[in-house]
């Protein structure tokens, strides 16, 4: 096999791409044909976020010969992302000179951690500073028997939900792969789980929940989940992994057949009128297109059904009409509610829903047969609670976004 076929061959088990939608297309602040300004900035030489053909592709410009490339590909690969080496001198299967050659040319690199936070109820909280200096948060939440680490997928937000404190920061870039598996691997370094252990983890689910809109960055969000999936690296099964939109219908469809994780979708209203509201994108995606859509996703069953999440508005979509309405609108698809009680932040316009409001709402969606468990707030503490998550960082004007390029 020659080695252009065999670095092919490395991904050929990556599941074929169906018609993709044209993202530039799906946000208005992109103009077709000219530079994405949101896009994620390079990272040449950092080997993190990198698949196995691409790994190969680095092994054979450091010199490596082309019959050896699979396999120090999966060395590389196995040590990166199985035992979560920070340097080549790490690695005891690759020889010295190998290690040598790639130090000169690469890195590991992972985000730098500009604030660390403990709740008391035991989410830790990580600020994580990129290479430009843009930050984003992600957050570990434990459970008796499961961990779940909620990554982000954008600096900022460009949706503007009312209730969401990352909705009240700009969009300022997408992250990219290796940005999103960093997180991952700054999570793994906080609780000790290098190598990825096969039983007791602490870090067992993945939720792309944290700041942004994954689905506006799917590319980056897909690489990074591929590799978060393969079984040789990180290892978490799609069945463990969600990712949240709040309705990018065009890509709904794809996210699924691709990737085939679970899916979360943010509703947090039953009518038109004020879900345009607080989820501005339902004036471009309404909750009929976007409930058909739930309804053709290609990993959606009834033992994998699509969660909707819907945050609990004092006297804005908690009455028990609303209840009965949102029972209605889910009829045929294989679904639960999640009800989250609002989690304040500075400045936010509204009020949680009182407990006797949440357990009547909830009481009706049970009794139609849909799942409807409470959400219990954690980290609320240290701002990680859903929705309080943001960063200081700002959109730089276009001279120094230039400069900077």
């Amino acid at each position: 096999m020659s080695a252009a076929a065999e670095l092919a061959a490395l991904d050929a088990a990556a599941p074929a791409p169906i018609e993709k939608a044209p993202l530039k297309a799906l946000v208005p602040e992109i103009l077709a044909g000219g530079r994405d300004p949101f896009a994620a900035p390079g990272d040449a030489g950092n080997l993190v976020g990198l698949s196995r053909a691409e790994l190969a592709e680095a092994l054979r410009e450091a010199g490596e010969r082309p019959e050896s490339l699979r396999m120090r590909a999966n060395q590389l690969f196995h040590w990166i992302y199985n035992r979560g080496a920070k340097s080549f001198a790490e690695m005891s299967s690759i020889n010295k000179g190998l290690q040598a050659r790639l130090a000169e040319r690469y890195r590991i690199g992972r985000p730098e951690i500009a604030r660390a936070l403990k709740s008391f109820d035991g989410t830790s909280k990580w600020l994580l500073r990129f290479r430009d200096g843009e930050e984003a948060e992600t957050v570990h939440i434990p459970e008796e028997d499961r961990g779940a680490l909620c990554v982000s997928s954008q600096v900022g937000c460009t949706l503007a939900c009312r209730f969401c404190h990352t909705g009240t920061q700009k969009l300022v870039r997408n992250l990219s792969a290796a940005e999103i598996v960093g997180q991952v691997l700054i999570a793994r370094d906080g609780l000790g789980e290098w190598p990825a252990p096969d039983e007791g983890r602490l870090l067992t689910n993945i939720v792309m929940m944290g700041m942004g809109e994954p689905l506006y960055n799917y590319e980056n969000v897909a690489k990074a989940l591929k590799i978060v999936m393969d079984g040789e690296g990180i290892s978490i099964s799609k069945r463990r992994i969600t990712l949240s939109t709040a309705g990018v219908v065009p890509m709904i469809e794809r996210c699924g057949a691709e990737l085939g994780v679970n899916l979360a979708v943010s509703l947090h209203a039953v009518t038109d009128e004020l879900r345009d509201v607080i989820v501005p994108l339902n004036r471009k995606y309404p909750i009929a297109e976007l409930l058909a859509a739930c309804r053709r996703y290609p990993a959606a069953n009834n033992a994998r059904r699509i969660t909707f999440e819907y945050v609990m508005l004092k006297g804005i979509n908690d009455s028990p009409a609303e209840a009965r309405e949102l029972v209605r609108l889910l009829d045929g698809i294989p679904a639960k509610v999640n009800l989250i009680p609002f989690n304040p932040w500075p400045g936010a316009p509204y009020e949680c829903s009182s407990p006797a409001a949440i357990r009547a709402f909830a009481q009706i969606v049970n009794d139609a047969g849909y799942s409807s468990p409470v959400r219990t707030p954690r980290g609320r503490d240290i701002m990680a609670a859903c929705g309080q998550l943001k960063s200081d960082s700002q959109r730089k004007r276009k001279s120094a976004r230039a400069a900077t390029d």
